[in-house]
């Protein structure tokens, strides 16, 4: 037995199709791939060593490997290419596509390749498809209907031996297939042969179908009448075609067929239908009638119609109603024949339910069996349950005038409370009240609790706030939380005392998931007439109102004044006329010195922000400054601050005199994500060392977010910048975070120097705050020193530096250079006799004392 080289065993196993090897003189399996043993349902080493002819299953194999052992060579072309069959290990028979080529190893040295393919699966796929054919041909061929298949330009594809028949086409035809005869022949049976061809020819223009089936009918000459239904094909979501079916239906109009087709359309509606006769009393009713009622159908029969329906003013209890209300509609029934509209329906527990009534006059034969007197007058009543479509209109109203969160009225609804409110002060000359309601801090609920939570506290304090009002009043809800309260017919002290109630309902503590909290609000009020006679002025003043008790510190309630617009107002044109200032260059520096208490040299200046505008003249910094951190216009007006104070320091430090600037940083500002960076940045742009740049911040800043404050102030600390703490004792420092940051230096806030040194307190604070700084190592300044009292005061205490009217108030920088120029034995080294850098101690002797600048004579204040 001639074995392949071991190399060809993993090149049959890597192929799909069972292969085996046969050597060419025993014709025995050398070599197989477990695809060939999963053909033949053995373990492919279980067919090695076989007579390849014992796994022919048909007459035709067996003949030829015969040929092949006898040496008759019938692989002409070197290949056979066939299908057969194999048998499975389970006996069954396998069809197969089989190939057998004869492969030369090596010269004189030949083998022959199997390959089986198993077409079990196609050969099934196939049966199936001429199975269904043969369906779909027999059911198109015992169906009633003439059927014709068309593509989308008309073109014939199919028809049924039906269709011929109804259409009487001529045997030829059938025969020849042609297309266009065989319409030409349709053309020439209908009576209409211009509406037929006009038909066609839309059909022919337009290949996209239509996405419903079309229906209409044809008279043929012959006197017949044809219904066509078209329909779009489809295959694979794309339209291909139409299927026209054709029925006669000149004798099925009058069939008993077609009557029992009525009596099942009659029994399997979803609506209920009743027949009454000419007393309008029901005569049968179908099971629809009898679900929707719950009444027996036999109890039903005999019933008046007016027993069974209601007016719509009866209302679902079935109050009472006329007894003749039926009258006017059995006179329209008589007169027109049909009457439609929505009726009430009683079912048999008294209740009643709206629905669609629609009733049709059918004269008719009298019958044998009816009562004397009968005209045989039948009428039919349709009857549409419009319970749901009903609940479905009020939840859709609900919705579309309540909030969906707290069920209160939304703003739709409340203008038009506030327009009938409008109209009946009017008209009865009586005061109302809008108030706004607010409440306080409610994103801290929400970033802490989740919305979730934040969706809960807003449902109790709807509860809470319709028990503060009347009946009469009306709670409504504008979103997120704000809530508008509309109290009819009040004057100006009902609702101040209304409100009153609303703070302390509201003020009572909150329990929700086992946590005890509280929730304030602030409420703005707003009367008709004096503050508004429409509702956007109304609500408008009444939030102005709002927005001022948040200015001052929430949790109240006030009346709206005139001057708040004026003061908001005023807010707008400063905001937009800063925008437009720092786009201009109307903004400038001024720079006030701060002295070094030991020995009277100008150690540093700190940039104070000046603004001289065009029509409002010279705006002070307490004016703008809030409007432009309540904007966030701050940013912006910070950096340029910052920008503008380094550039100075830098071209000061050309000329010289390195003079290290203070500039002041605002909260939203140092929180910037990229606010280290910026800092980096100017100072890298102006050439200017960072110790020459002093960062004041404020206390809140520092605490808002104490360890994401540290990552900021210790970066900027790496770099050089000196970072000092303003307005010191102000705000509420924790000497434990105090002792984290690396601050260098404390500064004093004015309102602790105004009083020095005869008031107590303010000493008392002072040195604290000066013996704290030297037990942490951090050099004090001192503002707002005005007096030679003051200085001393602070000297004795151990306070190295001081700013303010004494020495100099903010000047220009010529102002400044000037008055550095006019002392140059008194501005020499920083690091001179006031030691800048080292902690302070308590000095003795006399000190310099430059002249003393009131608040008279200066220009500008800090």
């Amino acid at each position: 037995m001639t074995s392949p080289p071991p190399v060809w065993q993993p090149l049959i196993d890597s192929l799909l199709e069972a292969v085996c090897l046969v050597e060419p003189l025993g014709l025995r399996i050398v070599a197989a791939n477990a695809a060939a043993g999963t053909l033949f349902g053995v373990d492919s080493a279980a067919l090695i060593g076989r007579a390849v002819i014992e796994l022919a299953a048909t007459p035709e194999d067996e003949c030829f490997w015969e040929d092949m052992a006898a040496g008759r060579a019938p692989l002409e072309g070197r290949h056979i290419h066939s299908d057969s069959l194999v048998r499975h290990a389970d006996g069954h028979l396998v069809p197969v596509e089989r190939r057998v080529n004869r492969v030369w190893m090596r010269p004189g040295q030949a083998i022959y390749v199997l390959g089986l393919r198993d077409q079990s699966a196609q050969r099934g796929a196939e049966d199936e498809l001429e199975r269904l054919l043969a369906e779909l041909r027999a059911t198109l061929e015992s169906t009633d209907d003439g059927m014709l298949v068309t593509d989308l330009q008309g073109g014939i594809r199919g028809c049924n031996q039906r269709f011929a028949e109804l259409w009487s086409l001529p045997e030829a035809l059938l025969t020849q297939r042609d297309d266009h005869a065989i319409l030409d022949w349709m053309r020439r049976q209908v009576e209409d042969e211009a509406r037929f061809s006009e038909r066609l020819r839309e059909l022919a223009e337009t290949p996209a179908l239509p996405a419903t089936r079309s229906v209409d009918r044809l008279r043929l000459r012959s006197g017949r009448v044809l219904e066509r239904v078209t329909l779009p094909q489809y295959k694979r979501g794309q339209p291909i075609g139409r299927v026209c079916s054709f029925r006669d239906i000149t004798e099925p109009l009058a069939s008993a067929a077609r009557l029992q087709l009525a009596a099942q359309v009659f029994e399997s509606s979803l609506d209920a239908v009743f027949v009454t006769d000419d007393q309008h009393c029901i005569v049968t009713a179908n099971a629809a009638c009898e679900r929707i009622t719950g009444t027996k159908r036999e109890a039903l029969l005999g019933l008046p119609t007016a027993r069974l329906l209601s007016l719509p003013n009866a209302g679902p209890e079935g109050d009472a109603q006329p007894g003749d209300w039926f009258a006017p509609i059995a006179e329209r029934l008589t007169e027109h024949g049909v009457w439609e509209g929505e009726l009430w329906h009683r079912r048999a527990d008294g209740s009643a339910l709206p629905g669609q009534v629609s009733l049709v006059r059918m004269p008719a034969q009298a019958n044998a069996g009816d009562p004397p007197g009968a005209t045989g007058v039948r009428h039919v009543g349709f009857f549409k349950d419009l319970t749901e479509t009903v609940a479905a209109h009020r939840r859709i109203e609900e919705l579309a005038f309540s909030d969906a969160l707290t069920g209160l009225p939304n703003r739709v609804m409340l203008i038009e409370r506030v327009e009938f409110a409008l109209a009946m002060s009017q008209r009865h000359q009586t005061p109302f009240a809008l108030l706004f309601l607010d409440l306080d801090r409610f994103k801290h609920i929400n970033d802490s609790l989740g919305h979730l939570f934040g969706d809960r506290v807003l449902v109790e304090v709807a509860e809470r706030l319709k028990t503060c009002v009347r009946q009469v009043d009306t709670v409504a809800r504008l979103g997120g939380d704000e809530f508008v309260l509309l109290l009819s017919q009040l004057d100006a002290r009902g609702a101040e005392t209304s409100a009153r109630r609303v703070l302390e309902v509201l003020g009572q503590p909150f329990t929700l998931q086992g946590l005890n909290f509280s929730v304030t609000a602030s409420i703005g009020i707003a009367m008709y007439p004096n503050d508004g006679t429409s509702m956007n002025d109304l609500i408008k003043n009444a939030d102005a109102a709002m927005y001022r008790v948040k200015e001052r510190g929430r949790a109240g309630l006030r009346f709206y004044q005139p001057q708040m617009n004026v003061d908001l107002l005023a807010r707008m044109k400063l905001d937009h006329a800063m925008r437009l200032a720092l786009e201009h260059g109307d903004f400038r520096l001024h720079y006030q010195p701060q002295v070094g208490l030991a020995c009277g040299a100008v150690l540093g200046a700190e940039a104070l922000l000046r603004w001289r505008d065009a029509d409002l003249g010279d705006v002070s910094p307490g004016e703008f400054i809030p409007v432009a951190e309540e904007s966030g216009f701050i940013v912006a007006l910070g950096d340029w601050v910052l920008g503008e104070a380094v550039r100075q320091a830098a071209l000061w430090r050309a000329q010289g005199r390195e003079l290290p600037v203070s500039v002041n940083v605002s909260a939203l500002q140092f929180q910037q994500a990229d606010f280290v960076e910026r800092v980096a940045a100017v100072l890298a742009a102006a050439q200017l060392p960072a110790t020459l740049l002093e960062l004041e911040l404020t206390e809140s800043i520092l605490l808002r977010d104490a360890d994401e404050a540290l990552q900021r102030l210790t970066a900027l600390h790496r770099l050089g910048v000196r970072l000092a703490i303003d307005d010191f004792g102000t705000g509420y420092s924790s000497l434990g975070y105090l002792k984290r940051f690396p601050i260098s230096k404390l500064k004093i806030d004015r309102s602790f120097v105004k009083g020095l040194p005869g008031d107590e307190s303010d000493c008392g604070i002072a040195q604290a705050i000066i013996q704290m700084a030297r037990a942490l190592r951090l050099r004090v300044i001192a503002e707002g020193v005005e007096t030679v009292a003051q200085r001393d005061f602070l000297l004795q205490a151990g306070c190295d530096e001081f700013q303010g009217f004494l020495f100099a108030p903010a000047l220009t920088v010529e102002e400044l250079q000037e008055r550095m120029t006019s002392r140059p034995a008194r501005d020499g080294a920083i690091a001179g006799a006031c030691g800048q850098g080292q902690p302070a101690s308590p000095r003795g002797g006399s000190v310099p004392r430059p002249p003393v600048a009131t608040p008279a004579q200066a220009l500008n204040t800090e």
